[in-house]
């Protein structure tokens, strides 16, 4: 193909910096989820390890939609560890998500050639 073909097809400058400021928020928003994630899971996680010594017909609470419902740890803690399981997926592809998003942003950035600055 000819330059002058290859210059025609070029989006324009301010085409190409949008779409990499749009690449970038992209990014950023995956990594803001990833976070609040991680936080989910974590506090699951001590739940789930404060509560497994206990007896499984031991009161406890949980708050469901706003409202505060007894039940016991038999019926809450299994609960608990299926939400942390599937909050580990979601995170899992999220990650393989944000990893497929920055090899194209970083590919996208070298095709080109952006440089950042600051």
């Amino acid at each position: 193909m000819s330059t002058a073909a290859s210059e025609k097809n070029r989006p324009s400058d301010q085409e190409i910096v949008a779409q990499f400021n749009a690449m970038k928020q992209d990014l950023q928003s995956i990594a803001s989820k990833l976070g609040e994630l991680e936080q989910e899971k974590d506090e699951h996680k001590m739940v789930v390890d404060t509560m497994t010594p206990l007896d499984g017909g031991r009161k406890c609470f949980r708050l469901v939609n706003g409202v505060l419902v007894e039940r016991t740890v038999g019926e809450v803690l299994p609960t608990l560890k299926l939400n942390m399981d599937n909050i580990d997926k979601i995170v899992q592809q999220l990650v393989s998500t944000y990893k497929k998003k920055e090899e194209e942003f970083m590919a996208y950035q070298k095709k080109w050639n952006i440089q950042v600055k600051g």
